[in-house]
């Protein structure tokens, strides 16, 4: 139980769930909170020798069945993912790409070979893999994306660019979304293939402990077998998204709880006109508000956990997850530095490099006008998007 636990949420977990995420909790404890400060500052991070030891673990991919995947349930996976990011969103992101993205696409689309192929070196973060869906000119609306696929005899000839790739300067695999006279299709691309080249982003101001890179592709040559078959048409990539946005319904409360427990340590002995800050009125009125939010937030998580371990989750409600999680943890982030004064932007705490972070996720895999714009479509069955 945290402090923040109000309503005894641990109760609604049972013994393996709170295994599970107590493994997690002590591995970031262990390996990722005594160095990520300076991995944020430097924007470098150890991913393949993280990903080894997530794969130790049986965290890639940890959700998916066969292949050396855990085969655990998703709850489970959203529990390790709020530890994860309660150490740094970047680093959830290194988990969340490799097994929900790049992964799962391969599990649920790909064939026979190259799930052998793939699969199982990814489980063990021997391989890396990354998802290429966004564009330089094309985020929120990839039904408009650029990058061309289109047969050359028995090959494929692949031309165009992929933007704000996760995983990408470290990664072996990317899964590669392209349009072809057929429609919308995937290809396990080799990064090492000739014609592709990779450019790492520098100069981030949020998720500086990942690597995100830019993969130009010019006119690769691909054998007809790395062709994902069972991916037809835009609902195979967005179907992936939709897989990866429920870890992050868990993981922004991650950064969120981080906040708020360093809050109430630093309230707790900050002292300011003779008394500690937890004294006064207005400090206990925000802290109150933001374990609020917090608390309704895990709920949210929990009961679309137990709706995807059932099988009917939908997206509309993966998407009221994202859209309330994530602006909820920024928002709790915000008013953390508020208490926390000038000490809220020093390195020296966490507030501020999660607050930045949580930039990110705010936009990452679904704007917030995204996913309001998927729920208004429920609710009144007219689409907005056009």
């Amino acid at each position: 139980m945290t402090p923040v636990d109000l309503l005894d949420l641990d109760s609604l977990l049972d013994d393996e769930e709170r295994q599970i995420r107590s493994v997690v909790r002590r591995l970031v404890d262990d390996r990722v909170r005594p160095h990520v400060a300076d991995w944020y500052e430097r924007g470098q991070v150890p991913a393949r020798e993280l990903a080894r030891e997530f794969g130790r673990l049986g965290l890639l991919g940890m959700h998916l069945t066969g292949y050396g995947c855990a085969g655990s349930t998703a709850v489970a996976y959203g529990l390790a993912c709020l530890e994860l990011e309660a150490g740094d969103s970047g680093v959830r992101s290194l988990v969340s790409v490799q097994g929900s993205l790049a992964m799962y696409a391969i599990w649920r689309y790909g064939s026979e070979e190259q799930k052998q192929r793939w699969l199982p070196a990814m489980a063990t973060g021997e391989a890396i893999g990354c998802f290429g869906l966004t564009e330089p000119d094309h985020g929120s609306d990839p039904a408009s994306m650029a990058t061309r696929a289109r047969r050359d005899g028995d090959d494929w000839l692949l031309h165009g660019g992929k933007m704000w790739i996760t995983n990408a300067p470290v990664a072996d695999v990317a899964v590669i979304w392209a349009r072809a006279e057929e429609g919308v299709s995937g290809f396990a691309v080799p990064l090492d293939t000739p014609g592709v080249s990779v450019r790492e982003i520098r100069r981030k101001m949020s998720l500086r402990a990942s690597l995100t890179g830019e993969i130009a592709l010019d006119d690769v040559r691909l054998p007809a077998d790395a062709l994902l078959p069972g991916a037809a048409g835009l609902k195979a990539p967005l179907s992936c998204l939709t897989e990866a946005r429920h870890g992050i319904v868990w993981g922004a409360l991650g950064a969120a709880r981080d906040c708020l427990e360093t809050t109430l340590a630093y309230a707790g002995t900050r002292t300011q006109f003779g008394r500690p800050l937890a004294g006064f009125q207005l400090t206990q009125a925000k802290l109150a508000d933001m374990a609020v939010e917090w608390q309704k937030g895990f709920l949210l998580a929990l009961h679309l956990g137990r709706l995807a371990d059932a099988g009917r989750l939908r997206p509309e409600q993966v998407s009221v997850g994202k859209l309330n999680n994530v602006r909820e943890a920024l928002a709790i982030a915000r008013q953390c530095r508020t208490i926390l004064g000038a000490n809220g932007v020093s390195g020296e705490y966490p507030i501020m490099r999660h607050a930045n972070n949580l930039e990110s996720v705010l936009t990452y895999e679904g704007t917030s006008e995204i996913h309001q714009l998927v729920i208004g479509q429920r609710l009144t069955g007219l689409s907005a998007f056009a």
